[in-house]
């Protein structure tokens, strides 16, 4: 069984980092609706948030069994060992790490269990969204033909 870390005694830094921590949403940002935008424009139809699958994806191409996370570098731990270090230097450094190795390791449970169930896994990061979200769309498509090929 898999405990989950307590983060019961750890404080914020301050009232502004809270606040700011309480605004971070977790549907339709801004990366998220960049790409949505973009898998609109390749003619690409999907679900959002489906709250059946494990995870809840935040796209879905329901007749390619495709499920899209648009994962946040921070949250889901991008570059991660340079970030760690990092926040071993930092503020709340023990609730951080432990937050970050908790995110990345449900992740990587989600994705074995999607897979189990004959899904597809893309997790796309949010900087390379922004950066160029039609670039990213093409791969979703291309990974989508692959999928209807191999039906």
């Amino acid at each position: 069984m898999i405990h989950a870390p307590s983060f019961a005694c750890l404080r914020p830094t301050s009232e502004l980092a809270s606040r700011v921590g309480r605004s971070n949403r977790a549907r339709d940002t801004m990366p998220e609706l960049l790409l949505r935008r973009a898998l609109r424009k390749q003619g690409i139809r999907y679900k959002l948030h489906e709250e059946r699958l494990p995870g809840k994806p935040d796209i879905v191409l329901q007749h390619r069994r495709i499920a899209i996370f648009c994962d946040g570098d921070f949250w889901h731990g991008r570059c991660w060992a340079k970030r760690r270090k990092r926040l071993s230097k930092g503020a709340n450094a023990s609730y951080w790490i432990a937050k970050i190795s908790r995110n990345i390791q449900r992740g990587r449970r989600i994705n074995q269990m999607l897979c189990r169930l004959n899904w597809r896994v893309i997790r796309v990061w949010e900087s390379d969204i922004v950066g160029d979200p039609d670039a990213i769309a093409h791969q979703i498509a291309r990974a989508a033909q692959m999928k209807r090929r191999e039906c």
